[in-house]
Formats: structure tokens, sequence, C-alpha cells
């Protein structure tokens, strides 16, 4: 059986847990603190602050490497396309959103507040760009949902527990988020904590 050692409000867990959802298949979630590595956590992984995936002798650690790992693993339903210049696409739209959204996350929560104005602003301007994406089509990769979805579904869900305000010109990214949210395995894969966020029980 798989083990996921992730933490409850950890974006980057709530991305795995959402693929392992997703997949229907055996598994278990073991929450830790990825800051302060448990005992379990530290002899998998000593330098790691993300979620880990353990199966048998097996250990990841970057939630797109794991992600990909689960999808390869039970290819039903696929989350990344099949052919292979679509699956390069999803890739490269994964590596830009890393460097353009998914790595000021950390600093969204950090304590001085110049920094997470900075985040904030970043974040912000870059979800104004994607939104016209969503004009023109159901899902980021077309019109199927795929690791592309399940990759911005965790920070989207967190734009009001981050103080991100997106205006009337974001109507169609904000559509397309309640719709993400809709999907019955992404409210099975949240933490309580995840849905306190947005004051869900």
């Amino acid at each position: 059986m798989m083990k996921l050692y992730s933490n409850s409000t950890d974006p980057f867990s709530h991305r795995c847990r959402i693929v392992l959802f997703e997949k229907g298949m055996d598994f278990e979630v073991i929450d830790v603190d990825l800051d302060n590595n448990t005992e379990d956590v530290a002899i998998l992984s000593p330098y790691s602050n993300s979620p880990v995936l353990e199966e048998r002798d097996l250990v990841l650690t970057d939630p797109n490497i794991i992600n990909e790992y689960i999808d390869e693993r039970f290819p039903h339903p696929q989350l990344m396309p099949p052919d292979p210049v679509m699956r390069a696409r999803a890739r490269l739209f994964l590596k830009d959103f890393e460097s353009a959204l998914f790595v000021h996350m950390k600093d969204l929560e950090a304590k001085d507040l110049k920094v997470r104005e900075i985040a904030k602003k970043t974040v912000t301007n870059t979800l104004i760009q994607l939104s016209p994406i969503l004009e023109k089509q159901e899902f980021l990769l077309h019109d199927e949902y795929s690791m592309l979805d399940v990759a911005m579904a965790p920070l989207l869900w967190r734009l009001d527990f981050y103080d991100i305000k997106l205006g009337n010109q974001c109507k169609a990214l904000l559509k397309y988020a309640d719709k993400i949210f809709s999907r019955q395995l992404f409210d099975e894969a949240m933490t309580p904590a995840e849905r306190a966020m947005r004051n869900i029980i």
C-alpha cells in the first residue's frame, strides 16, 4: 500500500492527495509536520519539506514526480495526456506554473508583511493573465480535467485564506474554480483544516 506523508494545510500535499483520491486505489495518508520532520519522515527524506510518497522500497519527494508516478502506476482515470506531444506541453505548463505561481505560495504565508504583499501581487497578476484561457475552454488543458487542474486547485481553494481578491476580469477563472471544487473526489481529498480555510465543515 502507498503511504503519503502529508501536511494537513500544505498545498503541495493537497495536490498529491487529490491525485490519490482521483485514482480510487488503496493508500494511507499520514499527517505530519513537514517543517519539523517526524522521525519516520526524517529517515525517508531528511532534507524535504514537501510531501513524501513511500511504496515498498521507493521514496519520492517532489509533488510533480509523485503525481506523475501515481498517474503511470494507476492509469485510470488518466491525468496526464496519453499523446507524447500533449504530455510534453502539460509538463511545460506545470514548469511555468511552478515558477510563476507555486514558488510564491510559501511567501503568501510569510510573517513578513512586505514579502506577503509582493507574493500576493505576483500571484494575482498571473491569475489575471490566465483567466482569458478559461473563457475559451473548460479546463487548463482544453476540455479534459488533467494534472494542470490538480496542480492549480489547492492555490485557488486558498485565495480567500491568502487574502487574494480577483475582480470581474477573472470571472472565467472563478467559474472554473467552482467547477473543480464541485468534484466529489476533490472534497474527499481535503482535510478539516483545509475546509476551514473557506469556512466549510
